[in-house]
């Protein structure tokens, strides 16, 4: 039975995203060209609280969108000849300052797959990468410019992010194998 320890409870998330959102405003020179495009699944729920926080307070509506990068991993082949593909729903990005938000950053592999289809999609201004958490152990040259916690992980061990509009709660927990 794997062992938890939590991390962040609901508090501390909302304090880190209240932190990331107020960052993002800053990194980016207001809202005016900004985008905030969630990778499927928990980061497109990061994104649409960051955005309701930039909103109220800079009283705007920046646009919005989710990313599913399954047929952009890759992988592919590992996960077998029938994929599941989630929704993809982008705003223009286009001269746009581009906020990409995911829940934890691990190996980056997400990461570059979320480059290459948000490229696909057009020619933003700027990326810059938002996460709940690092956990470090990249794979590849990828760094999130604002971060809400930084953890240090062992291989065997993995952070877990739930949050209450697909899990009932808001929490991050590190979760260590028996193994």
């Amino acid at each position: 039975m794997p062992i938890r320890t939590q991390l962040l409870d609901d508090r501390a998330i909302q304090r880190a995203l209240v932190r990331m959102a107020s960052e993002i405003v800053e990194r980016c020179g207001g809202t005016d060209a900004l985008a905030l495009v969630g990778i499927q699944r928990r980061g497109v729920e990061l994104a649409y609280r960051i955005k309701r926080l930039i909103d109220k307070v800079e009283h705007t509506n920046i646009p919005c969108g989710k990313l599913d990068i399954t047929l952009y991993r890759d992988d592919l082949q590992a996960i077998g000849p029938k994929p599941i593909v989630g929704e993809t729903h982008l705003p223009e990005l286009d001269d746009r300052n581009v906020v990409i938000v995911d829940d934890v950053l691990y190996t980056g592999r997400t990461v570059r797959a979320a480059l290459d289809e948000v490229a696909d999609f057009g020619r933003p201004r700027r990326v810059l990468l938002c996460v709940l958490v690092d956990r470090g152990g990249r794979e590849l040259p990828i760094q999130a410019d604002i971060v809400g916690a930084t953890v240090s992980v062992t291989a065997n061990e993995r952070v877990e992010v739930l949050v209450s509009e697909l899990d009932g709660r808001d929490v991050v927990e590190l979760v260590r194998s028996d193994a």
